[in-house]
């Protein structure tokens, strides 16, 4: 049995009693999980599926988070789940209105389904919420293009190079729309451009072979052929075809 000598001693380990248990009860409290935070380590290590769930369980936690439902909208997009995508960016444009980039995603895959009209109305309405969204104005641009809209196209483009001039894709595209159009000089510029700021780039060199072509360069288009092939890029046929009667007709004038 333990001693107590006196009243004060007595108090002083009540006092010291009573704080440790305070001090154990505070510091058994669990920490938050960040399942959001967890779900983008996932989806950027590619392992998709446990992305999405962890997506889901932010989801869960905190139904009004715009965000989660705009990550796991994004990562279904790059399972290929178009229709789940559609539905969550759907979600985090309900909870948030002014959501440019759910706009702009949406938008892409009404331009992979060839949903043309309602893909240009998303990126149009990313740019009235962020007039100054580069990839949007990219974005709607590439639609114009395939609509064969070139004008709209080309002003969509130039927009976008004037807010990022290192965009070697919005040169590679509206060389592209220059070409289609009839405009081969100004579509080599371009194109050549964007082979200047990403050499690695074989869509380009694979365009700019086929301006050539039209502005009779065999030699050059060639070239440009080769190179696009030795950076893995599938030349068509009809190219092929095309370049070698061209050099077969060229050789029987001489």
């Amino acid at each position: 049995m333990m001693c107590i000598q006196n009243k004060e001693t007595f108090k002083r380990m009540l006092l010291w009693s009573g704080m440790i248990v305070s001090l154990l009860l505070a510091g058994c409290k669990d920490e938050p999980v960040d399942h959001a935070g967890r779900g983008l380590d996932y989806a950027r290590g590619g392992e998709y599926d446990k992305a999405i769930s962890e997506f889901t369980k932010a989801i869960e936690a905190n139904p009004t988070s715009a965000e989660s439902y705009y990550n796991r909208g994004l990562t279904y997009y790059y399972k290929g789940d178009n229709d789940r995508a559609i539905s969550d960016y759907n979600k985090a444009i309900e909870i948030n209105g002014r959501y440019a980039e759910a706009y702009d995603n949406r938008g892409n895959i009404y331009a992979d389904k060839g949903e043309f009209d309602l893909a240009i109305a998303d990126f149009s309405k990313a740019l009235e919420i962020h007039p100054r969204f580069d990839r949007a104005y990219y974005n709607r641009g590439v639609v114009y293009n395939h609509k064969g809209q070139y004008d709209p196209a080309i002003a969509d483009f130039t927009k976008a190079i004037e807010l990022n001039p290192s965009y070697a894709g919005a040169y590679c595209n509206r060389g592209l729309a220059y070409g289609r159009n009839g405009q081969f000089d100004e579509a080599v510029l371009d194109l050549s451009k964007a082979i200047e700021i990403n050499p690695g780039m074989p869509e380009a060199y694979n365009n700019r072979a086929v301006v050539y072509y039209g502005q009779k360069e065999y030699d050059k288009a060639w070239e440009d052929v080769h190179k696009a092939q030795g950076l893995g890029f599938k030349v068509s046929d009809g190219l092929f075809k095309a370049l070698s009667e061209a050099a077969a007709a060229a050789a029987t004038e001489k």
